[in-house]
């Protein structure tokens, strides 16, 4: 059964899908606002730092002499984003979806309070482990607890909301570098503001009910009830709670005790991960985030000398990066998740190569002059491309291709991947394009966005307008080996 014919067959169902709009329902989009200041958490942090860099290079000779320790300031808050990341997965599920933020927000504002004070670098990189942590814990939760309260029909727009905030978060973080460029204590202040978030959505989320699915799954079955009941008109509510009910009886069939050996035994699971994992890795290994940490670096290697004048063009770069993504939020449930990608990633690599041609052709004694404007021209592509699709497709897609019992576990795990890919990246761009110059490392970029092209084009399931049950039946029949990509398995067929 296609996707398409299952929409035709479902009566009254497919007429209330219609009607659902993202601004339709005021509760799901102000849950979703809010659990969304996660995002804006993980953008702010990974745009604050790359203009903070240049004053910390300023005031501390140590960090200005050394690339590796440029890119441990940048990275240490990656390697702590790799450990919040796994530990929130299965903290989510343990304890729900608001306790796991709530911590998060409580590390992340102590992070940016040791920042603020650092009185050297390396208390510092302590500051910014911290603050790693909490980003790390937000970057599942805030998704798997959107997906989780928002019906099917816009749950991709919804999620990629958490992608807008984290995108206007980097936007917001080159607007905060530049009101505090001519201030004392420029990098301490970039630093500092970022814990107000924290203490915003730390106080909002104690007034916001638990995820409905988490607490079904953990047969709270009253609470769950009333939350969906503010979610959905009573017809699509019994049809939702006849779902719960079915996965929960499923669950009971399974192993009580998950476990992370399941996720490599259970071949429908570990497709699942695979794809979920592959589109995570990259996603940073295409160089987004080579970008945002060190797109001013970028602009004064390109010719550009001036600090303000390069944390100007950057936020040039980090609007279209907010505009980007506010287009793929429309984009992403009518055109579909893995369309949106494909193209996304053509771009993306033609966009590279331009990158790279600006700076293979630039003169080793050349000043500012078209190449220097060319490789502006080449960011700027590069984020009309990215933004759209591979900035929310794979947060999306890691929020629903999962199991409900698995689905903080490896979306944890995914998210993982998506920190230690980072983290490469973010570790390594200075040093190679120290190495083989800037134009070859833009060129390896666009090779792996290449890779990247074949590997959705061939793992990635169209997940647009299924429920989460259906989602997980692809799986099934994908371990199977007899359904093509996006169908929609028969009802009656088992899960995992």
């Amino acid at each position: 059964m296609t996707i398409q014919s299952f929409g035709e067959s479902s009566g009254y169902l497919s007429e209330s899908r219609r009607k659902i709009t993202y601004f339709s329902n005021s509760y799901v989009l102000g849950l979703t606002v809010v659990a969304g200041i996660g995002g804006l958490l993980f953008g702010y942090d990974t745009g604050v730092i790359s203009g903070a860099l240049l004053y910390i290079r300023d005031e501390f000779e140590e960090v200005d002499r050394s690339s590796f320790l440029q890119e441990t300031i940048v990275s240490m808050a990656l390697v702590g984003a790799m450990i919040g990341a796994a530990a929130g997965g299965w903290f989510s599920d343990a304890f729900g979806r608001k306790k796991a933020t709530l911590s998060a927000d409580v590390v992340f504002a102590l992070g940016a309070i040791v920042m603020a004070a650092a009185p050297n670098p390396y208390v510092l990189i302590v500051g910014r482990f911290f603050v790693g942590l909490g980003v790390g814990i937000a970057s599942i939760t805030a998704p798997v607890y959107i997906a989780e309260a928002a019906p099917s029909e816009i749950r991709g727009g919804l999620v990629s909301t958490n992608v807008l905030m984290i995108t206007g978060g980097q936007f917001l973080s080159y607007l905060v570098n530049l009101a505090f460029t001519e201030v004392p204590g420029t990098w301490r202040w970039m630093l500092g503001v970022s814990g107000l978030p924290a203490i915003i959505q730390f106080f909002l989320m104690l007034f916001l009910p638990e995820s409905p699915r988490w607490l079904y799954m953990k047969k709270e079955k009253s609470d769950a009830v009333a939350v969906l009941s503010k979610i959905y008109d009573p017809f699509r509510l019994e049809e939702e709670i006849d779902q719960l009910a079915a996965a929960l009886e499923e669950e009971g069939q399974r192993k009580t005790r998950v476990s992370y050996l399941d996720v490599i035994r259970i071949k429908p699971l570990r497709l699942a991960f695979l794809a979920g994992a592959g589109m995570q890795a990259f996603q940073q290994f295409t160089g987004i985030n080579t970008v945002m940490y060190y797109s001013p670096t970028i602009v004064q290697m390109a010719g550009f000398q001036s600090n303000q004048l390069a944390l100007l063009l950057s936020l040039i770069v980090a609007f279209m990066n907010a505009l980007g993504t506010v287009l793929g939020i429309y984009l992403i449930d009518h055109f579909g998740r893995r369309k949106l990608a494909l193209s996304s990633l053509f771009g993306v690599t033609i966009s590279l190569i331009i990158l790279a041609m600006a700076f293979l052709l630039q003169p080793s004694d050349s000043v500012t002059g078209v190449y220097g404007w060319l490789a502006v021209l080449g960011l700027a592509l590069y984020i009309a491309f990215f933004a759209p699709g591979m900035g929310p497709v794979p947060w999306t897609v890691n929020s629903e291709i999962y199991p409900e019992a698995y689905r903080g576990l490896c979306g944890g795990m995914s998210a993982t991947v998506n920190w230690i890919s980072n983290l490469i990246v973010a570790q390594s761009f200075l040093s190679i394009a120290e190495a083989t110059g800037v134009g070859p490392t833009f060129l390896i970029l666009a090779g792996i966005a290449v890779a990247a092209f074949i590997f959705v084009a061939v793992f990635i399931p169209e997940t647009k307008g299924l429920s989460f049950e259906e989602v997980e039946r692809i799986w099934q029949e994908r371990a199977k080996g007899n359904r093509g990509v996006g169908d929609v398995p028969d009802k009656r067929e088992p899960l995992l």
